[in-house]
């Protein structure tokens, strides 16, 4: 199965790092935005099998981004990628609907097994669902 991921994050460098992770563990198809605002449009026009964000930028932040996703009914798999360590951010994340959580800096092996807990038994959505 081809994954499509959507890789979320302000920093050009950052979203290089993740974009050369995802090709390590075998995914091909990524489609990068800048920022939560960006994403959701994204979101809205094309079917990802997971989206990849970080916690903090501008415009629309990761926690908001994931906000707006469940809000508009979607299951897609999100995982969080961030400094942000503390248990009251990780909570909020989790409550707001993040699938999984991953703390910066990490490698290819720990983003692959991240990857593969937060895709197991997740159905493909359409963009005709949302």
């Amino acid at each position: 199965m081809s994954i499509r991921a959507l890789v979320v994050d302000d920093s050009g460098p950052m979203r290089a790092i993740v974009i050369r992770n995802l090709r390590t563990v075998g995914i091909e198809e990524i489609v990068q935005a800048a920022d939560g605002a960006e994403a959701l449009k994204l979101f809205r026009t094309s079917v990802f099998d997971v989206v990849i964000t970080d916690f903090n930028m501008p415009q629309m932040n990761g926690l908001e981004l994931v906000k707006k996703l469940r809000a508009s009914g979607s299951e897609v798999p999100i995982l969080m990628l961030t400094t942000e360590a503390e248990r009251s951010t990780v909570l909020a994340a989790i409550q707001a609907g993040v699938t999984g959580y991953l703390i910066k800096p990490f490698d290819s092996s720990l983003l692959q097994k991240k990857l593969e807990k937060v895709l197991a038994g997740i159905p493909r959505e359409s963009a005709a669902t949302r």
